[in-house]
């Protein structure tokens, strides 16, 4: 039996190697260079989901190779028996960024020293090194020609309602205006969630002519401006908290992945835990891009921005609207691509939808704070939400307060980014099934072929419940498990 002097030293022991368990994680270690990269690189929305979406998805696929518990996104990896799971998810992060920003490779490396400092040398640490490589260069090349490289020319409209470039240069071209056509990471097309229109509206000229738009040019106009009268401290301190579009910051889609951070920790979460939650939510806002830039740009109604429609107002033959040709919104600058869908409002949405779809609840209490310059001359400090779709609806609302979308922009976005993110979390990355016959990681015809023989032959492949018999009920338990993909 142990003395109490060698109980409370064995026990001190195992404090202290929880503790570092929880507090080094190589996902959250290598989320935050990804954040980091960002803060250095800047550039629009778009280009960052991509890079999100390769980073984490390579981490998800290295380390699931290994514990092999989950659907694979591409597929699973050779790994040796000991691969190191932290190894192989910080030999795939570091092999996408150095490939996409070669001219950091001296910080990435220096990070995957950090990272591999924690793991023995030997056998393993190298196994888990090539299995990280192996998955990283299966998704660029997956994605090589993913068509986002692609830079079309974009030709602004000058009627009434096209989205043109906007004060006080005039002269920045659109942001990723052909993102909607590239390939998708979940979804089957980029429309597969296209909202119908503003107010339900596909023809530019009904739209312009109606109530319901003149009441949002109006609202934003008010409550928008620089100088607005209406819109309350509050507001102006939730457009600012949410904004984070300049340089030097993380910007909207990092901001969203620090939420996750923060609530992983609180939920103290694994390793294993956080490759899966962070690829699905980097794998759902690389597609949010795609939905949102899909409406943007891709529909009959590429609409302009509401400094465009309060400064040329005159021109939309809507009694009901008035013009300001002075008006500028709360925000500086108007981001350069055209209003309807906002994006925050989707990206925001579709994060909050993943989280609720991951912990199997909305409601979340978490506090987050935000990197925009703005927000920190306005006193800065932290926010606290209870649900993850409050902090999404909140996020999507605050554009209007900035002056840089109308409501319909907001409500549409938050709209297809919630189904977009629903979506995601029931098809993407679900727990094996013992309907994966083949042991691939997913489900397709070649299980029901393999299960058809291994029933046929009373081999224990066929045996779905475990009981050791196999009869129909085996074949039922099957086929309610393909019916699902697999689920269950």
């Amino acid at each position: 039996m142990l003395s109490f002097k060698r109980w409370i030293t064995f026990a001190c022991a195992l404090l202290v190697s929880a503790a570092q368990a929880t507090a080094a994680d190589v996902v959250v270690d290598w989320n935050n260079v990804l954040l980091d990269t960002i803060r250095a690189t800047g550039g629009p929305p778009c280009p960052i989901s991509r890079t999100q979406a390769l980073v984490h998805a390579a981490i998800y696929d290295a380390v699931n190779s290994i514990d092999r518990k989950h659907e694979p996104y591409l597929g699973f990896i050779p790994a040796s028996v000991g691969a190191s799971a932290n190894a192989a998810a910080a030999a795939a992060a570091h092999r996408v960024l150095t490939t996409l920003f070669p001219a950091r490779a001296a910080i990435y490396d220096a990070a995957l020293a950090a990272s591999l400092a924690d793991v023995p040398d030997g056998a393993n640490e190298t196994a888990g090194v090539t299995l990280g490589r192996a998955a990283a260069d299966a998704l660029l090349d997956e994605r090589a020609d993913d068509g986002t490289q692609e830079n079309p020319t974009y030709v602004s409209g000058n009627n009434p309602g096209d989205w043109r470039p906007t004060f006080p240069d005039f002269t920045s071209q659109p942001f990723s205006p052909f993102w909607g056509y590239t390939t998708p990471w979940t979804l089957f097309e980029g429309d597969q969630f296209r909202p119908v229109g503003p107010l339900g509206i596909r023809k530019m000229s009904t739209l312009l002519q109606s109530r319901g738009y003149a009441d949002q040019v109006n609202e934003v106009k008010a409550i928008g401006s620089r100088n607005s009268t209406v819109r309350t401290a509050e507001q102006t301190r939730i457009a600012f908290f949410w904004a984070n579009d300049v340089n030097g910051t993380y910007k909207p889609p990092g901001q969203l992945n620090v939420i996750t951070q923060v609530v992983s920790h609180d939920r103290g979460l694994s390793m294993n835990e956080n490759a899966r939650l962070f690829a699905l939510i980097n794998l759902a806002m690389g597609d949010a891009a795609v939905v949102a830039w899909d409406a943007k740009y891709d529909t009959n109604i590429d609409l302009w921005r509401p400094i465009s429609a309060i400064r040329l107002a005159d021109t939309d033959g809507n009694a009901r609207t008035l013009a300001d040709p002075n008006w500028e919104p709360l925000n500086p600058f108007t981001p350069p691509f055209p209003a309807y869908v906002s994006g925050h409002a989707t990206f925001g949405a579709v994060h909050a939808a993943v989280m609720a779809g991951y912990f199997g609840t909305d409601k979340m209490t978490f506090t987050i704070t935000s990197e925009d310059p703005f927000y920190a001359g306005l006193g800065g400090g932290s926010r606290t939400f209870k649900k993850f779709s409050d902090a999404a609806w909140e996020n999507a609302i605050s554009r209007l307060y900035l002056g840089v979308h109308f409501r319909f922009d907001a409500t549409d976005g938050n709209r297809a980014g919630t189904e977009l993110g629903k979506y995601v979390v029931r098809n993407y990355l679900r727990p094996i099934s013992r309907a994966d016959i083949d042991g691939n990681g997913k489900m397709t015809v070649r299980d029901l072929q393999a299960f058809t023989a291994a029933y046929a032959g009373g081999q224990v492949a066929a045996d779905m419940d475990s009981n050791g018999v196999i009869n129909t009920l085996d074949l039922g338990r099957f086929m309610v498990l393909y019916g699902k993909g697999g689920r269950g």
